[in-house]
């Protein structure tokens, strides 16, 4: 039978090894009896449940060390399914995902522009019902709905104070009542940083600021190990870093901000001015042709050698160091990840970043600040999203996975 969720009472020990086994891939009983501080027999038990549940199966012995080999466990990739929203200013992408976060469905790209859209948010809804029902996956094996969005968002509160307006009501239980399914948001750059610590290049490290590099420029930050998000949780604000008196005007209503002087919307802007006046180029333009088009083939272009889009890269990228010279003296990181959908540029990026760097920062600072380049790159936010789910399921579901069998039986007795 396949398994389903359904909340009942003292199962917390079940979700706890769910969880760790979704971010540790495979572990022995030893193992989850180490790190939960609980006995092996307590969790060999519970372990042994979840294996007649149909959520975890045996994944082999582990690698000899000289003595017996234990057995290792993992979950069943299909026994619950996770629904990841990754959105920036201009779209949204949704995609269903396994708990191995291997893709089961197609990436679904929709318009929405959010910037003074009253629609925003019951389009983003309709968005994701429509996408559940074209999966034809039933709601009661889909674990969550992780969204990451732009914006100043209160995370705790449910509500982004940038965009998809809610009247001030809780968007996270706006979005449960109209589909049904829990869910969670979250800045989408403190996501690309979730999705970098847990399964990215910043796994295992302790200090590092991971840059999302879209149409803004976001920022996530990893201190001692963990996400900081600030006291109202609106840290990372790195697109509004000034850095000039008398710059471009940013949408904040500033003067000389990093977005406004150095984002992917505002290349393109450049690149779309250039190629009017003649700049000598493969990228073509009409008028008809959207920013984020424009930004999309600038990237290829740069990619495949085109000297303007590589300036215009290069210009960026120069920027965005000077402005990562005020994070490092501040904040002394380890390493510095560029992530997100500028992640493809990211080695056009990396001389010019470093040569700011260079210039702007005290060598023995910087000297010990790594610039690393995500694997992850444009996924990284869908990543981050089932990472946000995962990460609140011991804490929202004190709740006992049981079979459809059960369930059933269940609903038998009580008629």
């Amino acid at each position: 039978m396949e398994p389903r969720t359904k909340i009942v009472k003292s199962a917390e020990l079940k979700n706890i090894i769910i969880k760790r086994l979704y971010f540790d891939k495979a572990l022995s009983c030893a193992e989850l009896s180490e790190i939960l501080d609980k006995s092996i027999p307590s969790v060999s038990k519970v372990v042994n449940e979840l294996i007649e549940e149909g959520f975890v199966i045996e994944q082999g012995f582990a690698p000899s060390s000289g003595g017996r080999r234990p057995l290792m466990y993992a979950l069943l990739p299909s026994a619950m399914y996770i629904v990841t929203v990754a959105m920036d200013q201009l779209s949204t992408r949704i995609q269903m995902v396994d708990l191995l976060n291997t893709p089961v469905t197609e990436i679904a790209l929709n318009e929405l522009k959010l910037f003074a859209n009253p629609h925003a948010l019951s389009t983003l809804i309709n968005y994701i019902n429509d996408y559940i029902a074209s999966t034809g996956i039933p709601k009661d094996k889909i674990v969550g709905i992780g969204i990451g969005m732009p914006g100043f968002i209160d995370a705790a509160e449910g509500i982004n104070y940038t965009y998809l307006d809610s009247a001030g009501q809780s968007l996270t239980q706006l979005i449960i009542t109209q589909t049904g399914v829990p869910a969670y948001i979250e800045n989408d750059s403190s996501l690309i940083a979730l999705a970098e610590q847990k399964f990215g290049i910043a796994k295992n490290h302790k200090d590092v600021m991971v840059i999302n590099l879209g149409w803004g420029i976001g920022l996530g930050m990893i201190i001692n190990g963990e996400i900081y998000r600030g006291h109202n949780g609106f840290a990372g604000e790195f697109s509004h870093i000034p850095l000039s008196e008398d710059g471009a005007l940013c949408t904040c209503g500033k003067r000389g901000c990093l977005e406004a002087e150095a984002s992917m919307l505002v290349v393109a802007e450049k690149a779309i001015k250039g190629i009017k006046k003649g700049h000598i180029s493969s990228l073509k333009h009409t008028d008809k042709d959207h920013s984020k088009l424009v930004g999309n083939a600038i990237m290829e272009a740069a990619n495949n050698g085109d000297q303007f889009a590589i300036e215009l890269l290069s210009d960026a990228g120069y920027k965005i160091g000077k402005a990562l010279a005020i994070l490092i003296h501040i904040m002394n990181p380890e390493s510095i990840v560029l992530s997100g959908r500028g992640a493809i540029v990211g080695k056009i990026l990396l001389a010019p970043m470093q040569q700011a760097l260079n210039k702007y920062c005290i060598p023995r600072l910087v000297s010990n600040t790594e610039l690393l380049i995500s694997d992850l790159g444009f996924n990284a936010e869908l990543i981050g999203t089932a990472v946000l789910v995962m990460e609140n399921f011991d804490k929202e579901n004190k709740n006992q996975l049981i079979t459809t069998k059960q369930f059933t039986m269940e609903k038998n007795t009580k008629n």
